[in-house]
């Protein structure tokens, strides 16, 4: 992947860059219609029509694309038709096309592209694209789209440039460092996939105004000590202030240092190591 930069014709144009989908393969124009289904977007509302998510509405219409995160398709090769464009995730796509006529998409790895041959199974060889339990995985390897319970389908490490290194693993246990430096247990029969997923030059992009950012279903964001008192804990005053307290979401929630994840989550016991925060250094061990 490459980053397009245009000339500085506007405020907006000088502050911005685009994807240039140099990863694009094939001509392609519209995604595979029977993997496809138009998805209801919520606008952040729950059932009861209240706003749980804010700062969401709006934007283009997606089409949602049905993905294979858990690749349990074995004993046949399947072949890399295109690389296709997602709107609804960062990283890029592979449509698959496998001998019985079936079609499926899975996540776009590094290095993968069109015409390569990709297979899920126990006994495969370790190239990238291709998925298998853990257990199976020669140590110190790039994996993504890594299974919490076998079965289930991938869940870690599925974002744009994102791998999990694997560390070691035996019958029972595989140790995996995350993206983001920590370090978990993983049962070894659950599958994760070879390689680093692409489009690794996303997080460089720059929206430049806000326009593009409405495009993507973001509206505004106004600042809590810009409101009324009764909107927000940090609202009024006369004239500007900083607020008089720290900073906090509309209900009161802490926003810096405050922890979300539960003490008692039933996987906080296959944290190793935890990750380091940018503010505290690294996070005490969680309570097992």
């Amino acid at each position: 992947m490459g980053v397009k930069t245009y000339k500085p014709t506007s405020p907006g144009r000088r502050a911005s860059n685009v994807n240039d989908y140099s990863e694009l393969t094939g001509n392609r124009k519209r995604p595979e219609k029977s993997l496809c289904e138009r998805i209801c977007r919520k606008g952040g509302r729950n059932h009861h029509g209240v706003i749980t998510s804010r700062h969401r509405g709006g934007g283009a219409r997606k089409i949602y694309r049905r993905i294979d995160f858990k690749r349990n398709k074995d004993g046949s090769v399947g072949s890399v038709v295109a690389i296709e464009y997602d709107p609804n995730r960062s990283c890029h796509i592979a449509l698959l096309h496998y001998p019985d006529g079936e079609k499926r998409y899975i996540l776009a790895p590094t290095g993968l592209t069109k015409g390569d041959e990709v297979e899920s199974g126990t006994q495969v060889e370790p190239k990238v694209g291709n998925a298998m339990p853990l257990r199976s995985i020669p140590p110190g390897l790039d994996v993504h789209n890594i299974e919490m319970n076998s079965g289930q389908g991938g869940k870690i490490a599925r974002a744009a440039g994102a791998s999990a290194r694997l560390l070691s693993r035996d019958d029972k246990w595989a140790i995996l460092i995350m993206p983001s430096g920590e370090m978990r247990e993983v049962r070894s029969e659950c599958r994760g996939t070879i390689g680093q997923i692409g489009n690794v030059d996303h997080r460089g992009l720059r929206w430049g105004k806000a326009g593009r950012n409405r495009h993507r279903g973001r509206r505004p964001h106004v600042r809590g000590t810009a409101q009324n008192p009764v909107s927000h804990p940090l609202g009024g005053g006369e004239g500007r202030s900083g607020g008089g307290r720290h900073p906090c979401s509309p209900t009161g929630k802490l926003a810096k240092g405050g922890r979300t994840r539960p003490n008692n989550k039933i996987s906080n016991r296959r944290i190793l190591r935890r990750r380091k925060s940018k503010r505290y250094g690294q996070l005490p061990r969680p309570k097992r």
